[in-house]
């Protein structure tokens, strides 16, 4: 597999321009990522028409820039559908619809664009994209790397993987999301590939900052200090950064990315390791530790969090408020 990536210099702020859309977007799962990607395309001069149950949402989905619709069928006219959903029962209800209802296989028109933006199972997306393939309609992968607030400041990297055509098309897209789009493919099962294995090494860096911070604390050293000599040194990534200072702090609320979530993009990759015979031992351990960490009532809470069940499992009792 070659990976190929957008080179071209940034302008207009960081963010190339994005050379003009003149399509509807329909838009499936306004969460915390979702609203803040669908605003995002708002923002752009793309009209988004944004599917909810929820009537009581109206006003505040409309307040983002987008059209509120009570009826996923009234996204079946668009030329692109973005789903941005938890899982892979979610993305599969928006795509074969639910009792009574169809769902976007059924009813997009041909041509149409089904970009699942979800960060699901290989074997999920290879059923979407024939499913979708059969009602000659396009499906491109593209989960992201980026929390809620890289989202709002469009610093998402993205990750796609679909026809070429149909990539080309998704090019717009992206630019207005994301700093950065990276293509693994033809095959949309790559991207959702690529995404979980990246997931699970942050999992597996999470529990190693965790025990480490731990072992600081417990030998009286300050974790701030320690923390800074590491991301300084030899572990500068954002992932060390942005999630150290949360286990140093002790602070694993609110969630960026809620503990179920997480561990079931491990369980995810552990299954993909499974079925290409390949040991994962280090995301074997996380898996439990996430395990733990909801066995001691943080589901709510973020996966940094990882370092609050080292440091309980440390013996070290004087956590701050996590709530």
């Amino acid at each position: 597999m070659t990976i190929a990536h957008d080179v071209e210099l940034p302008i207009n702020g960081g963010h190339r321009q994005p050379g003009g859309l003149d399509a509807s977007i329909g838009f499936v799962g306004l969460g915390h990522m979702g609203s803040a990607m669908a605003a995002n395309l708002a923002a752009g001069g793309c009209r988004v028409i944004a599917y909810t149950r929820r009537p009581d949402r109206a006003a505040e989905i409309q307040a983002r820039g987008l059209e509120p619709k009570l009826n996923i069928a009234d996204l079946f006219d668009c030329d692109f559908v973005i789903s941005m959903l938890p899982d892979d029962a979610a993305v599969r209800e928006a795509v074969f619809g639910k009792v009574g209802e169809d769902g976007l296989a059924a009813g997009l028109k041909p041509n149409a664009v089904h970009l699942s933006m979800s960060t699901i199972s290989t074997t999920a997306a290879g059923e979407f994209a024939t499913e979708h393939g059969k009602h000659r309609q396009c499906y491109v992968a593209a989960p992201v790397f980026g929390n809620p607030d890289a989202a709002k400041a469009r610093e998402l990297f993205i990750i796609a993987a679909g026809a070429a055509d149909a990539l080309d098309r998704c090019r717009p897209l992206f630019d207005l999301l994301g700093q950065r789009t990276f293509v693994t493919g033809a095959d949309p099962q790559s991207a959702n590939l690529v995404k979980l294995v990246g997931n699970a090494m942050m999992a597996a860096t999470l529990e190693m900052l965790g025990e480490a911070l731990a072992l600081v604390r417990k030998r009286s050293l300050d974790p701030a200090a320690v923390l800074s000599v590491l991301t300084s040194t030899m572990f500068g990534s954002r992932i060390h950064k942005i999630y150290g200072a949360k286990i140093v702090a002790q602070r694993f609320a609110p969630s960026g990315f809620v503990l179920p979530l997480a561990l079931k993009d491990v369980r995810l990759a552990l299954a993909e390791a499974e079925r290409a015979n390949v040991p994962m031992p280090s995301v074997s351990v996380v898996r439990d530790r996430m395990i733990t960490g909801l066995a001691h009532g943080y589901a709510e809470l973020d996966w940094s969090a990882l370092g609050l069940v080292a440091a309980e499992a440390a013996g070290i009792k004087d956590q701050a408020d996590a709530e």
